[in-house]
């Protein structure tokens, strides 16, 4: 095996025996070689200044371009590097560990933004946005609402209508990583002919036509993504940008948009916690207290914390690579996509909600271990702790949140998938049922007239229903 090297020296954490080597190809290996260079030579020093200045980290991203990594999974014949979902993985998962979490997020974004447009790809969509991705072209996905939150599959504050030959978008976002930077947005709103939440259409909006305000960007972590809000303010757009048929949102979402942000992101959040680790490897064979001769790597203490956050971290960036693998051989190795209607990867859509969770508790709890391994100088910046553990942070919250996939594994395993009802399409019969039978008659018949009254009122909207 091959040693690690950080420049013309060797590589001061984990070495590549602590790496699961046997899932990558060869070629994997020789990208990952490549990031880890580039880390060296220029991301992980722009980290810093991207963090003080809550600076975009455009220069991060160019320099990836430059590379082919903005067209990872991008096939070949259209200038991609045509690779799959371990790849993926393998390289969201290195930026964050050797360079920078803020520009890892950044990436996983505008992955996903690619693979919406090519899970249903034109002609069109593919030369204006996908075949200038060498050159720096930069895409994000705006899929947040202010009215539901994490619930970003849930577009209220949207809606689109046809106009012209094309389309009059109309979108507000709470939460856009690469507002007011990125070239293209894709972006989810309700259909023009709406007829309940699971009918969304997606749309490619070009940067020029979007409002947003990243000046007003100051957070905790991964200051340099520029994650606010953003506004389509109702921009008249061609037919050709429009992804897939109309109605075919909520599909692309289960299909393409969670599967792939929810592999990036872990691996985002399972490098970070590999990179404290590294840093703390660092520090802590380097400190020796001389009053005792022992390093601080020395005390049993310190290895238990090492050791245990390595196993956890490495169980959870296995389970991550384990369900890329699924997507994997569902999709040709990431060659074929299903038809409208159908699904690959979102048959894999309830272990990638597990993934997420496991690795962003897991992250936070790392992080902080390794800040009680290096001690008081942990907390110093120079030392990069603290930047990383401030980075982790935004791990649980990050929709969808911690809390609302617990629950929805949890509901699914008690009560059946189609209790989730995520789309909004059911109502709970026994809730209401239950509810109604604290009513008096009067209450009862209140109830009762106000239901038909908005039945009378709603009926005509309703499209006619085939025979």
């Amino acid at each position: 095996m091959s040693e690690k090297m950080w420049g013309s020296e060797p590589f001061w954490g984990l070495g590549y025996e602590w790496d699961p080597d046997w899932v990558y190809t060869d070629r994997q290996k020789e990208l990952r070689a490549t990031l880890i260079e580039l880390c060296e030579q220029e991301l992980r020093a722009n980290a810093k200044r991207f963090d003080d200045e809550l600076m975009f980290p455009r220069r991060n991203l160019e320099l990836l371009g430059e590379h082919g990594f903005l067209g990872l999974t991008v096939p070949e014949e259209y200038g991609g590097l045509g690779e799959d979902h371990v790849a993926y993985s393998m390289v969201c998962e290195t930026i964050a560990r050797y360079g920078c979490a803020s520009t890892a997020m950044c990436y996983v974004m505008h992955i996903g933004a690619v693979n919406a447009i090519m899970l249903r790809q034109t002609p069109e969509l593919v030369d204006k946005y996908i075949r200038p991705l060498n050159s720096g072209k930069i895409g994000t996905l705006s899929y947040s609402d202010p009215e539901t939150g994490s619930h970003f599959w849930y577009p209220v504050s949207s809606g689109a209508e046809r106009s012209n030959g094309g389309y009059k978008v109309r979108k507000k976002a709470s939460w856009t990583t690469s507002a007011g930077f990125a070239d293209f947005y894709v972006v989810q709103t309700t259909s023009p002919d709406f007829s309940g939440y699971d009918d969304l259409s997606v749309f490619v909006v070009d940067g020029d036509q979007v409002q947003s305000q990243p000046s007003l960007w100051d957070a905790l972590g991964l200051r340099g993504n520029q994650s606010g809000p953003l506004e389509v303010p109702n921009v008249e757009i061609p037919a050709t940008q429009l992804v897939g048929p109309e109605g075919d949102g909520a599909n692309s979402n289960d299909e393409s948009v969670d599967p792939w942000f929810l592999i990036g992101s872990s691996s985002v959040w399972n490098g970070l916690a590999l990179g404290a680790i590294d840093i703390a490897k660092r520090h802590t064979t380097r400190k020796k207290h001389v009053d005792v001769g022992l390093r601080v790597a020395d005390y049993p203490t310190i290895q238990d914390y090492v050791g245990e956050a390595l196993m956890d971290t490495n169980a959870s960036r296995l389970f991550v690579l384990s369900v890329a693998q699924a997507m994997d051989r569902e999709t040709d190795d990431n060659t074929r996509n299903p038809e409208p209607g159908a699904l690959a990867r979102g048959n894999y859509l309830h272990w990638a909600w597990q993934i997420k969770f496991e690795a962003a508790k897991n992250v936070a709890r790392v992080v902080d271990k390794m800040l009680h391994a290096c001690g008081g100088s942990g907390y110093k910046r120079d030392m990069e702790l603290e930047r990383y553990l401030r980075d982790a942070k935004a791990g649980w919250v990050m929709g969808p949140t911690n809390e609302v996939l617990r629950q929805f594994v949890g509901k699914a395993v008690l009560l059946g998938f189609e209790s989730l009802d995520y789309w909004n399409q059911s109502y709970n019969r026994r809730a209401v049922e239950n509810e109604v039978k604290k009513l008096d008659a009067a209450g009862k018949r209140e109830l009762a007239e106000q239901l038909m009254s908005e039945a009378s009122e709603q009926e005509p909207k309703e499209p006619a229903k085939r025979a």
